[in-house]
């Protein structure tokens, strides 16, 4: 790993990120779906940039899938790494210091809509296998990059790819790029997460009353 790396190359490595921060693709606005679109081919070419030789940009009833694969490396493990390229609104707009969408560094922290939550961490990640490839441009590991489009807005189309094609994503471990530091100074590996489940609940009673002791059991 070249560990020169981050320094070495934070200047491009800043415009490029703001580059990515700099698309409004906020997927629940139908009026930012080319934004989205866009996102998502920044990270196409971001991906072919990289030397991955399988990149796709799968398409759906929805904001497109962005998926890619490292070159093959025989007998290693499988990495999967799962990230998302939309943002939330930046509603309301009279509570940012300065434009959500024109990233701006204050006090060396770095501010713009989507610098985490998610496009900084993947970007990270992205830089990250950049700098752990060999002089063949392979990393030591298989890994499999999987971007979706539809996070903030509960969409289906990366659903319907799992469904339709469960071997895509056989991998032996998955890194969910989606995650926070603990405190500032404190990464954290996160091992599991909490879902959410919904249900409604439907019942028919009778018109009268009935004793608890004797009716009921629920």
């Amino acid at each position: 790993m070249d560990h020169e790396f981050p320094a070495r190359e934070e200047a491009r490595l800043l415009h490029e990120l703001n580059d990515f921060l700099a698309i409004p693709s906020v997927s629940t606005l139908p009026e930012h779906a080319g934004d989205c679109r866009r996102a998502a081919q920044w990270l196409v070419d971001q991906l072919f940039t990289l030397g991955c030789p399988v990149v796709q940009l799968i398409e759906g009833d929805g904001h497109p899938v962005v998926w890619g694969e490292s070159p093959r490396v025989e007998g290693a493990p499988t990495l999967l790494i799962y990230g998302h390229y939309d943002v939330q609104p930046p509603d309301p707009l009279d509570e940012w210091h300065t434009p959500p969408f024109t990233p701006s560094i204050r006090d060396g922290q770095l501010f713009a809509r989507g610098a985490i939550d998610d496009k900084g961490q993947v970007f990270c990640l992205l830089k990250a296998y950049e700098a752990v490839r060999d002089a063949d441009g392979k990393p030591p590991i298989n890994i499999r990059f999987l971007f979706e489009g539809e996070e903030e807005c509960g969409g289906r189309v990366v659903f319907d790819l799992l469904e339709a094609e469960p071997e895509r994503t056989a991998a032996d471990a998955v890194l969910v790029a989606d995650m926070s530091y603990f405190a500032p100074g404190w990464p954290a590996v996160y091992t599991a997460l909490r879902g959410m489940c919904y249900a409604e609940l439907q019942v028919r009673t009778l018109e009268r009353d009935l004793h608890s002791g004797s009716y009921g059991g629920v």
